[in-house]
C-alpha cells in the first residue's frame, strides 16, 4: 500500500499509517507512558497489521516512531472512529504531536469513509486525555458529550493493581468541514 505522509504544521514529525514494523515501538511508547493499560507486544503487532488504516504513527527525522494513535471504525456505527490509545514518547510530549496525530487520522479516515465522529474513553483522573479530546473538538467546531460507559464495577477486582476507575465515553462530533 502506498501512502502519503503528512508533516504536521505544529511539530517536526511525519504522520502516516501504522506499519507492522511499528508494533514494537508502539508497545514501548505505551509501556513508557506510565498512563496506559499496556497490552501484550503481540497485540500491538496485530493492531499495526489489522487496523493500520485507522491508526497513525508519528515519526521523527530518523524515521523512529515517537507517537501513535490506534483506532477502529465501530462495526455498529461505521461513521464512528473509536480511538483506542494515544501515546507520545517522552521526548516529544508537549509539542502538539498527540493533537496532530488525531487531526491527521480523522482527516484520513474521513477522506476514505466520509465524515466521522470520534469516540474515546477516558478515566476521570486522566487530565491530559480530557484536554486532548476537548481541544480536538474546539479545533473542529464539534461538541463533546460524556457519559460513563464502563463503571468501576465492570472491571475485575485486581487487589494488587487497585480498583480501575470508570471509563467515561467521550463522543465528539460532528466536526465542521
Amino acid at each position: 500500500m502506498t501512502t502519503a505522509h503528512m508533516t504536521s504544521p505544529r511539530t517536526d514529525v511525519a504522520i502516516g499509517p501504522a506499519e507492522v514494523t511499528d508494533g514494537a515501538d508502539l508497545w514501548r511508547i505505551a509501556r513508557e507512558s506510565g498512563d496506559l493499560d499496556v497490552n501484550s507486544p503481540y497485540s500491538y503487532l496485530l493492531w499495526c497489521r489489522d487496523f493500520a488504516a485507522t491508526s497513525a504513527v508519528a515519526r521523527d527525522d530518523a524515521g523512529r516512531a515517537v507517537g501513535f494513535v490506534t483506532g477502529y471504525l465501530r462495526p455498529e456505527a461505521p461513521g464512528t472512529l473509536f480511538v483506542w490509545q494515544v501515546a507520545v514518547d517522552g521526548s516529544h510530549r508537549g509539542t502538539g504531536v498527540a493533537g496532530a496525530l488525531l487531526d491527521a487520522l480523522a482527516a484520513r479516515v474521513a477522506a476514505e469513509h466520509g465524515p466521522v465522529r470520534l469516540e474515546a474513553t477516558v478515566t476521570p483522573g486522566n487530565v491530559p486525555s480530557d484536554r486532548l479530546f476537548r481541544s480536538y473538538a474546539r479545533r473542529h467546531g464539534a461538541t463533546v458529550t460524556r457519559e460513563v460507559l464502563f463503571p468501576t464495577t465492570s472491571f475485575p477486582d485486581a487487589t494488587d493493581a487497585g480498583v480501575h476507575e470508570p471509563e467515561v465515553l467521550y463522543r465528539i462530533g460532528p466536526a465542521a468541514a
